[in-house]
């Protein structure tokens, strides 16, 4: 790991950790916040292997204590509750997002993108929905309409603004990726 990615590592985990407690609650009990555009920079800025990295450095803040889960809570306990799934499911998330743009960049940026983002917004409901219907009991439907159909307008909006922040986030920094062609 050079200084240079262990940095943006550090950095994206602090992003993430800043703007995931900021949130809307919902009746559900699973809020509206700004993790996934965090988690999707992360994946962007630093790739398949460490946008993971720091979101599990996120994660671990969150469960020893340090109050960056949504609506300033923390603790390990969140991960057992009913958001637990989506907050596991940030990793995959990242990757999807890293892996994607990184292989897959000859389609161009926005495309690449595009196909990551949705590619790992589908793993994140899968997790998260999985997780809060064993949690709660509830039924397939039932956990849709709580917890995937509510935050799909604010997911496209998240969508299309990491596509518009990561490629300029990237060339700022100086990133280059070796991609596949």
């Amino acid at each position: 790991m050079t200084v240079k990615q262990l940095t943006m590592c550090g950095l994206t985990a602090a992003l993430i950790a800043v703007l995931a407690p900021i949130s809307i609650p919902l009746a559900t009990e699973v809020p509206i916040s700004l993790a996934t555009l965090a988690v999707m920079l992360a994946g962007g800025l630093c790739g398949s292997k460490y946008g993971p990295l720091a979101v599990l450095i996120y994660i671990l803040l969150g469960c020893i204590g340090i109050p960056v889960f949504a609506g300033y809570t923390s603790g390990a306990g969140i991960l057992f509750g009913m958001t637990g799934g989506y907050i596991l499911g940030y990793i995959p998330l990242a990757w999807a997002v890293g892996f994607v743009y990184e292989h897959f960049h000859v389609y161009g940026e926005r495309v690449s993108l595009i196909f990551g983002e949705l590619l790992g917004n589908l793993i994140l409901y899968i997790l998260g929905t999985g997780w809060f219907m064993i949690v709660t009991g509830m039924s397939l439907s039932g956990a849709l309409a709580a917890c995937v159909l509510p935050f799909l307008p604010g997911d496209v909006l998240k969508c299309i603004a990491a596509c518009i922040l990561i490629p300029r986030l990237v060339h700022a920094a100086g990133i280059v990726y070796r991609r596949a062609g």
